[in-house]
């Protein structure tokens, strides 16, 4: 995905917690939904919207999806970051 698509999905603070909510491994979306106070489907578009950036994966097993970061996304992001901050260590 495009680094536009990817930064959108960040802006939303949300968002940002269920990718904070992930860091600690695979939640079910029944799981995410019950830190937040919006609506099951308010969630959902988050999801989808993440899954859009290739920020996270899903995976269904039975009748539930999980879903988890996709780190590789994530360190292209801070690579990119960094190269723009002009940090001229490796990485």
């Amino acid at each position: 995905m495009g680094l536009q698509t990817t930064l959108r999905a960040l802006a939303d603070p949300i968002r940002r917690e269920i990718l904070a909510l992930l860091k600690a491994g695979p939640l079910s979306a029944g799981d995410i939904c019950s830190h937040f106070t919006v609506t099951a489907a308010a969630v959902s578009r988050h999801l989808s919207v993440l899954r859009e950036a290739d920020l996270i994966r899903d995976r269904r097993e039975g009748k539930f999806i999980y879903y988890e970061l996709n780190t590789s996304v994530l360190e292209e992001i801070m690579l990119w970051l960094r190269e723009l901050k002009g940090d001229k260590e490796d990485v």
